[in-house]
C-alpha cells in the first residue's frame, strides 16, 4: 500500500443495500489495516471551502499581539487561539511548528447535556469568521455522524449507535497555520508523530502534502487525496473502544524540502469527540479468545484530560 484507500459516501447515502454495504466494507477493511481514508461526496461544499480559508488565512495574517488576546491557557486551549511551538506530540518535547485555533460545540438547545462547554470566542477583527467557522464544523459533524454509522454496522452493533455521544459531542475544528521555515528547525517538525485523541479526525487540506501515516511494517506513505477529499482516521477513543479492532495510526507532518520552506502550510482538522460521559470500555462484540481485552474501563471525559496534559495544553496537577 502505497497511498491510503478511496471511498466514496455517495455509496453509504444511496437507496442500493448493495452500495452500502460495499462501503461500510471498504471503510472497515481499510481502518483495520492502515486507519485513514480519503472520502469524497462529504458535506462540505466547494464555496464553503473557500470562504473558510479565506477567513483562517486572514485571522493568522493578524498581528502577534493580536493574536494573543485570543488565547486562553486557563480552558487548556480548548477554544480561542494557541500560539506557535506550544503544543508537543505526546512523549516529545519539541514544541511542533505551528500555530491554530479552535471552534468548539455550540449544541443544540434540547441536547440535554450533562456538561457545560466553554464558549467560543469572537474575533472582533473579521466579521465573518465565526460563522463560517462554525458552519464548516456542522458540515464536518454530519459527515462523520455518517461515518460513524457504517463502522457501527462493521462492528456489528446498531447503525446508529453513535448518533447520541456524537451528535452536541465535545468535537474541536482546529485551523492550523504552520508558517514558513525560516532556519534550521533543530529536530522539531511541523506535527511530531503522534495518534489522535478522539473518535475519528476528518481532515480539510492533506492535498497540500506533509501529511504521512505509519504502515503496519513501520514503513511511511505519504497520504495524498484529491483536492475534494476528507482524509478521515480513527482516533485513540475509537481504537479503544473497538478493542484495537480498528486502527489508530501513528501520523506526522514533515518538514517540506528546503527549498519549499517559504512556503506557509494550512490544514484544518476537525476532531470528533463525543459526550464526555460516553464509556469507552472494550464493546463485547470486538472482544474474543484471540483478542481479550486490552484496556481498563474509562470515560472520554477522562481519557481527554490525561491526553491534554501529555500534550502540554494543560499542565498536571501537582
Amino acid at each position: 500500500m502505497t497511498n491510503i484507500p478511496s471511498v466514496d459516501l455517495a455509496d453509504f447515502l444511496s437507496e442500493d443495500p448493495k452500495r452500502k454495504q460495499k462501503f461500510v466494507n471498504e471503510i472497515g477493511t481499510a481502518y483495520e489495516e492502515i486507519g485513514f481514508v480519503a472520502l469524497k461526496n462529504h458535506f462540505l461544499d466547494e464555496k464553503l471551502v473557500s470562504s473558510l480559508y479565506t477567513e483562517v488565512k486572514s485571522f493568522f495574517d493578524l498581528p502577534e499581539d493580536t493574536k494573543k488576546k485570543y488565547e486562553r491557557e486557563d480552558i487548556g486551549g480548548q477554544r480561542g487561539y494557541v500560539s506557535f511551538g506550544k503544543e508537543h506530540a505526546k512523549g516529545q518535547k519539541k514544541g511542533d511548528l505551528k500555530e491554530f485555533w479552535h471552534f468548539g460545540q455550540e449544541p443544540d438547545e434540547d441536547a440535554q447535556l450533562t456538561e457545560e462547554y466553554p464558549e467560543n470566542i469572537k474575533v472582533d477583527e473579521l466579521d465573518h469568521f465565526n460563522e463560517v467557522g462554525m458552519k464548516a464544523y456542522k458540515m464536518l459533524e454530519k459527515t462523520g455522524i455518517y461515518v460513524l454509522r457504517a463502522l457501527a454496522l462493521h462492528i456489528g452493533i446498531k447503525e446508529n449507535y453513535f448518533d447520541y455521544w456524537a451528535s452536541n459531542g465535545n468535537s474541536i475544528l482546529r485551523p492550523i497555520h504552520y508558517p514558513p521555515i525560516t532556519e534550521e528547525p533543530q529536530g522539531a517538525v511541523r506535527a511530531g508523530a503522534h495518534g489522535d485523541i478522539n473518535l475519528i479526525t476528518l481532515l480539510m487540506g492533506a492535498s497540500t502534502g506533509g501529511l504521512q501515516v505509519q504502515r503496519k511494517d513501520g514503513e511511511w506513505i505519504d497520504a495524498i487525496p484529491n483536492e475534494d477529499e476528507l482524509v478521515i482516521n480513527v482516533g485513540d477513543m475509537l481504537e479503544r473502544h473497538t478493542n484495537n479492532k480498528l486502527r489508530s495510526t501513528i501520523h506526522r507532518v514533515v518538514n517540506p524540502p528546503k527549498d519549499q520552506w517559504d512556503q506557509p502550510r494550512y490544514s484544518i482538522p476537525f476532531f470528533m469527540h463525543p459526550r464526555s460521559e460516553m464509556k469507552l470500555d472494550c464493546l463485547e462484540e470486538c472482544i474474543s479468545e484471540e483478542n481479550p481485552k486490552q484496556y481498563e474501563d474509562i470515560t472520554a471525559g477522562e481519557f481527554l484530560h490525561q491526553r491534554l496534559v501529555e500534550i502540554g495544553l494543560i499542565k498536571p496537577e501537582k
